[in-house]
């Protein structure tokens, strides 16, 4: 038999013991521990890749700080068939994982450690470094982390490399900051991880690592559409560097879509261009053709505050500039607080215990909300939301239908859930004015021409919304002036339709399955030009004033 015949019969039985030992734990569990097994096709590319930009040298020593069932290293066998590792190491600190593992690599040259990567001493001779670190990190969450472990993560970071992570980082930013100590210098990375740290805040001390710490060789970014793992929607991205210092003038590739080795569109960026570009999912960006991208800081300008640039230096007007934004209302059980009509007379509940509230967005079947006679949306599923001050002693001697509802509520639990049980009493909602416009919080792009995965509303009825819905409240003025002119609300929410798809795609997050999101700062920070004629003397002022700065 063929070395390479019997290298594919190992990952075959490694792929055989990977399905058992996941199908041992429920998917929550190993959600919770951030455990996603690395496809074999994508392994296959990391390591050719890494073959391809691997410097010619006697030694590989090979490390995978989360080795898993060794999914990388087997690849690494196969691509490497005639260049066998000087040594191999790994880290599982899940024994249900590592004993088997340990079993199945026997005999092959890799050492398994049963330890956590985080708490282990890093080599101190150069010698015994790693000049090829491969690694799909755990993808734990930060609210899965426990806080002394933050702590102690956040302090060693610090202290070694002068990164104050971000105490919402996920167990992968640790990870790949840590890997600097274990490399040899000049030795090779690949990180395959989720691509939210290239959009989110907590992202900003991790991409600082990376543009001075290291240096930043390759970002290949998957499409949000092609999933890379069937158990997690996460969109993926494979972060490649050395173990050096960047040199000056260092040109760093980003790539998207397709494959890392045959990706749809790639583009070089100064180091010093990506320093200024707020969210990396944007590039490469659309409309540029591939190679190197010019350094002309002005086309990336976007500063927190909302005060961008329009691409060539001069101030822009952004949604800001014009309205407050604030996510909808968070019930804490919408199941149970908001009702249908049905619910509301079957139940006999007196109106004053009621919000009208806009159905989910994929029940409006129009963006422009008409109402009744008393402000009640003329939708399909309209809902009444819930809420009131009067305390429980009177309820229940007044008001006898609404105390049998609460006791409901008290038995399923519904009371002693988290954002319940920090209000009082437990029944009452947030007050909300009703916003007269609304944008969807999330959704997909198809890939259609006119697929919109945010919506903008105009909202002419009495009803506020839950938090499946961005609320935009006009700025004083505007708020006046929409009073005394109302037909001005439907040319606002045309233009706000109007808004470049694009625009608010890369102001937003993307995560697997094609998901975008928008958050209340995000949406802040979208173009609003087009306001300016309908507002001449307020948006003007605002330009004028934002030209001095």
């Amino acid at each position: 038999m063929s070395e390479l015949k019997r290298l594919v019969q190992q990952e075959q039985q490694r792929l055989a013991l990977q399905a058992s030992l996941d199908g041992k734990k429920t998917r929550a569990e190993r959600n919770r521990l951030g455990q996603f097994a690395t496809p074999t096709a994508l392994a296959t590319d990391i390591l050719k890749y890494a073959k391809n930009i691997l410097p010619d040298q006697a030694d590989v020593r090979f490390l995978d700080p989360a080795i898993g069932t060794g999914s990388f290293y087997s690849a690494y066998l196969r691509v490497f068939a005639e260049k066998p590792a000087f040594s191999a190491a790994g880290f599982e600190i899940d024994d249900h994982y590592g004993k088997p593992a340990r079993q199945l690599w026997a005999g092959y040259g890799l050492d398994i450690r049963a330890e956590d990567f985080t708490k282990a001493t890093p080599p101190k001779e150069e010698t015994e470094k790693a000049t090829l670190v491969i690694c799909n990190p755990p993808y734990i969450r930060h609210h899965h982390m426990l806080g002394d472990e933050k702590k102690r993560l956040h302090a060693y970071i610090s202290m070694r490399h002068g990164i104050p992570l971000s105490g919402l980082c996920g167990l992968y930013c640790y990870f790949l900051c840590l890997s600097k100590d274990w490399m040899a210098q000049g030795g090779l990375a690949a990180w395959l991880m989720p691509s939210e740290f290239m959009d989110v805040n907590y992202g900003r001390a991790v991409k600082e690592f990376l543009l001075n710490n290291v240096t930043l060789l390759h970002l290949h970014r998957f499409s949000p559409d092609d999933v890379q793992f069937g158990d997690a929607l996460v969109s993926s991205a494979i972060v490649w560097f050395k173990n050096e210092a960047p040199a000056p003038g260092h040109m760093v590739k980003f790539s998207f879509g397709g494959s890392l080795l045959k990706p749809v569109k790639e583009k070089r960026y100064s180091i010093e261009v990506l320093r200024e570009v707020k969210k990396w999912t944007s590039l490469p960006k659309a409309g540029e053709s591939n190679g190197n991208a010019n350094d002309n800081h002005n086309d990336y300008d976007n500063d927190d505050n909302g005060n961008g640039s329009n691409g060539n230096g001069t101030s822009r007007l952004v949604i800001g500039d014009l309205f407050d934004v604030k996510r909808g209302i968070a019930t804490g059980a919408n199941e149970f607080f908001i009702m249908s009509m049905s619910d509301v007379q079957r139940r006999g509940i007196p109106l004053e215990f009621l919000v009208p509230i806009l159905p989910s967005p994929r029940y409006l079947k129009t963006d422009l909300i008409e109402c009744d006679g008393n402000g009640t949306p003329e939708v399909e599923k309209p809902g009444f939301l819930f809420t009131s001050e009067i305390p429980e002693e009177r309820i229940e001697k007044e008001f006898p239908n609404v105390w049998r509802y609460l006791e409901e509520g008290r038995q399923r639990g519904i009371s002693g859930r988290y954002i319940c049980r920090n209000r009082r009493p437990w029944y009452w909602q947030e007050r909300r004015e009703t916003a007269p416009f609304l944008c969807t919080y999330m959704g997909r792009a198809n890939g259609k021409e006119d697929s919109r995965p945010f919506r903008f509303i105009l909202n002419r009825s009495k009803a506020i919304a839950a938090n499946v819905y961005l609320m935009l409240y006009p700025k004083p003025w505007m708020k006046k002036a929409l009073r005394e002119h109302p037909e001005l609300a439907e040319k606002v929410w045309h233009v706000l339709q109007s808004i470049p798809v694009e625009s608010l795609l890369g102001e937003g997050r993307v995560y697997g399955g094609g998901l975008h999101k928008l958050e209340p700062k995000e949406l802040l920070n979208a173009p609003a030009d087009e306001l300016t004629a309908l507002f001449p003397g307020r948006t003007e002022t605002r330009t004028m004033q934002m030209s001095l700065f």
